[in-house]
């Protein structure tokens, strides 16, 4: 069994390929560069990263389109996909993730899009963005149940495990 933790496991097939990261983080707000850092090398691979709580940070330096947060959602794989391809572009790294959600204790949402449909989009749902080497990829998981600090921390062990797989 391999005990070795999964942010040193990233680290290393970041720096065996010469890549670099960055992400942008909304509901994890920085737990992710945080575990990177863990890693004594990760001065190799680590890029710039932002915490983009707010939809104008999110739209200023993660270069979310107002017109998707509009359209889609704040928490949705739409905006996850520009964060991620956004400050990875921005900061010139090979790969970039990014986490938009709602963490709780509350919260959660209900939106009627300008296209007259509603969405529920309930507390503990969060929406990840992946970007590696120009290629973007998104998914949703739904963390029912949790308090604010194990969505937040579940959240970052998926982008963590995702990121080692994907690379």
């Amino acid at each position: 069994m391999n005990n070795t933790p999964i942010e040193n496991k990233v680290v290393e097939k970041l720096i065996a390929r010469g890549w670099h990261i960055s992400f942008a983080e909304s509901c994890t707000g920085g737990m992710l560069p945080a575990r990177i850092v863990n890693v004594a090398d990760a001065s190799k691979v680590i890029g710039e990263s932002v915490v983009t709580y707010s939809n104008e940070a999110k739209i200023k330096y993660a270069g979310v389109d107002p017109a998707t947060i509009e359209n889609y959602n704040v928490v949705s794989e739409e905006v996850a996909a520009e964060m991620a391809r956004g400050r990875a572009l921005a900061a010139g790294t090979e790969v970039g993730a990014s986490t938009t959600g709602y963490a709780g204790p509350s919260g959660g949402a209900t939106q009627t899009l300008p296209d007259g449909r509603t969405i529920d989009i309930p507390m503990g749902t969060v929406c990840f963005g992946f970007y590696i080497n120009g290629e973007v990829t998104t998914c949703t998981r739904h963390y029912e149940g949790l308090s604010r600090n194990e969505v937040r921390t579940a959240a970052t062990d998926f982008v963590l495990e995702r990121l080692n797989e994907m690379l």
